[in-house]
């Protein structure tokens, strides 16, 4: 059974079953099946080439884990997809058409698949896609991350308080001593509740510090920007005592032609940058949702014909089905497993019978309560 993230809900539960053909099954299941309610379709699953009996037990307990593992990956694109576009868009898109009509009206894909090959060369080739897929998204994903980092950070630059935002437009040369031996020029923003402290203590807060030197640059709803002229040798005292009188150095600042230049670009750049890769990521994820359901449906089918094999013997004569429950229906795909389990329990001989009703009293922890006496496997589209 498969498991879905918490934060994703299915658009669509299906039951894949797979009964002997002797069962004669599709009747009950259209007319009887929770009063005939749940949508029925056959599901195409060609002839493999089957290869020993042994190898198809090793390829039952692969296939388990590639199946979890593809499950997975379309978790995580979907909440990829969802993150980076604040939408939960319901529209899922196979091939042009809807991810209904792909999977009800499942075709596989011989031309990419070749039916000729074993079954082991199916599962690498499909699970192999499915694995660069998932690292290609994972790559693009951490990409957009980082630039969007990036702009976020040249978007504080640029808008923040006067504490943290570029000064690149907000300077000019002619308010700072340059290409001076001895002296300096440093940016302090103070609170605007602390600008009378300021202006009262600024002058002797150390030695050397040029007297009325102190002018504004700018001012907004939390600080005003002030010049403070002083002599180098003292500056860095300058700065521990500013901060002790809760005041902020813009240590960060040097006034340097290029480097403003190139703070100027920053905003545009990182902007045009993060734009870029969002609407890549974008692009990849529905890309890779459509190819990392085909990879998984495609894997479904081989994980249902040997797992039918394996129950029912050679030749295949099995029937493959699915049955279809809207959105997160919990309680009708529930009542149709139980009814499945009531119809179709003598696959499993008396042995399985008994062990249903009984749960072998005290060797209950050991029975596989999932254990169903014909194939049947959930399938969650999110």
């Amino acid at each position: 059974m498969s498991s879905t993230s918490s934060s994703l809900q299915p658009i669509a539960n299906y039951l894949i079953l797979s009964l002997p053909k002797s069962t004669n099954a599709r009747e009950w299941l259209e007319q009887s099946l929770n009063n005939g309610k749940q949508p029925l379709y056959n599901l195409k699953v060609p002839d493999f080439q089957s290869g020993t009996l042994d190898s198809l037990v090793q390829e039952s307990e692969e296939l388990s884990k590639i199946d979890q593992q593809l499950n997975g990956s379309v978790t995580k694109i979907v909440e990829l997809l969802n993150t980076v576009t604040s939408s939960t868009s319901t529209t899922r898109i196979i091939q042009s058409r809807s991810i209904f009509d792909y999977v009800q009206n499942f075709q596989w894909n011989t031309s990419k698949y070749r039916l000729d090959k074993p079954i082991s060369q199916l599962v690498k080739l499909i699970s192999s896609e499915a694995l660069q897929l998932d690292s290609d998204v994972k790559s693009s994903y951490q990409n957009y991350q980082t630039a969007k980092s990036n702009f976020l950070a040249a978007d504080r630059k640029k808008n923040g308080d006067l504490s943290i935002k570029s000064l690149h437009e907000l300077v000019k040369p002619e308010q700072f001593i340059l290409d001076s031996e001895h002296l300096t020029t440093i940016l302090i923003a103070v609170p605007n509740s602390l600008v009378s402290d300021f202006n009262k203590t600024y002058e002797t807060l150390t030695q050397f510090v040029i007297p009325r030197s102190a002018n504004i640059i700018a001012k907004d709803s939390e600080f005003t920007l002030f010049t403070v002229s002083l002599f180098k040798k003292y500056q860095q005292e300058f700065i521990n005592k500013s901060r002790e009188h809760k005041w902020h150095p813009r240590t960060d600042f040097i006034y340097d032609e290029d480097i403003l230049n190139n703070l100027r670009k920053e905003f545009d750049l990182t902007k045009a940058t993060e734009s870029k890769l969002k609407n890549e990521v974008i692009r990849l994820t529905k890309t890779a949702y459509s190819d990392m359901i085909q990879n998984w449906i495609h894997i479904k089918i081989i994980r249902v014909y040997v797992e039918s094999v394996l129950r029912y013997g050679l030749p295949p004569q099995f029937d493959d089905y699915l049955i279809k429950f809207e959105g997160n229906n919990l309680k009708n795909l529930n009542k149709a497993k139980k009814e499945l389990n009531d119809k179709f329990s003598y696959l499993g001989g008396n042995g399985y019978t008994e062990t249903k009703s009984n749960i072998l009293h005290e060797y209950a922890s050991l029975v596989d309560t999932e254990y169903e006496p014909f194939v049947l496997y959930d399938l969650e589209i999110i």
